[in-house]
């Protein structure tokens, strides 16, 4: 069955660029602040957590005021913009970006400000490759939700099965695949995405190895 793609959803850190955001130290920081102040219980295995999910279990109690939000995206916002701050693009990227523009829509969604992405890209001069980037501010919930995902297949109105997505982490899989969009993992952690039950499309080593597995898909081989 051939599937012609319309566009390709990019997760940024570990995808796009070579994030040098201490994920734990955030994921880390984070919930102390939310234990500190009792919204949160002391004890979680954080190695099946990561900062979004911590947070979304954090709003589900519906005991986060407005300035303790502010507090808790003050933390991650913090390690982001030190973790952006001199990022390289990772190998390939501006190759398989040229390759792809003009032909499909390309899209980032990440979990990350929409500032500090946006800062990021710019500061990488890959900004203008993307016709749309949603971050957390866009998004109901964040990765492993579908919301940006959805969000994505909602401005293009596109359907679900023509569009991929790339991603480095199971949450990217998850939300990615709970949208019905077929899930390219790469560089990921394949022991964590099978703990998680995400089961990718394919796998990639390299981004300029997307280009045969787009032309596989929409002959349909794979």
């Amino acid at each position: 069955m051939r599937h012609q793609l319309k566009g390709i959803v990019f997760d940024m850190d570990n995808t796009i660029l070579s994030s040098k955001i201490d994920f734990q130290a955030m994921k880390y920081e984070t919930y102390q602040f939310l234990v500190s102040k009792e919204i949160l219980p002391a004890g979680y295995n954080l190695d099946y957590h990561t900062t979004s999910t911590i947070v979304e279990e954090a709003i589900q109690t519906n005991r986060m005021t407005e300035e303790l939000l502010k507090e808790m995206w003050d933390i991650a916002k913090k390690h982001e913009v030190c973790g952006m701050q001199g990022a390289d693009l990772e190998p390939g990227a501006v190759e398989i970006l040229n390759k792809l523009q003009g032909r499909y829509h390309l899209a980032i969604v990440t979990n990350n400000s929409v500032e500090a992405a946006e800062i990021a890209l710019r500061d990488n001069g890959i900004y203008e490759y993307f016709d749309f980037i949603i971050g957390r501010e866009l998004m109901k919930s964040l990765k492993p939700s579908p919301d940006g995902y959805l969000r994505v297949l909602d401005e293009f109105k596109n359907s679900a099965n023509e569009w991929l997505s790339i991603g480095d982490s199971w949450i990217d899989g998850m939300a990615s695949i709970s949208a019905g969009i077929r899930f390219i993992a790469y560089r990921s952690d394949k022991e964590m995405l099978k703990q998680m039950k995400v089961n990718p499309t394919a796998e990639l080593s390299d981004l300029l190895e997307l280009m045969s597995l787009i032309e596989q898909i929409e002959e349909g081989s794979v």
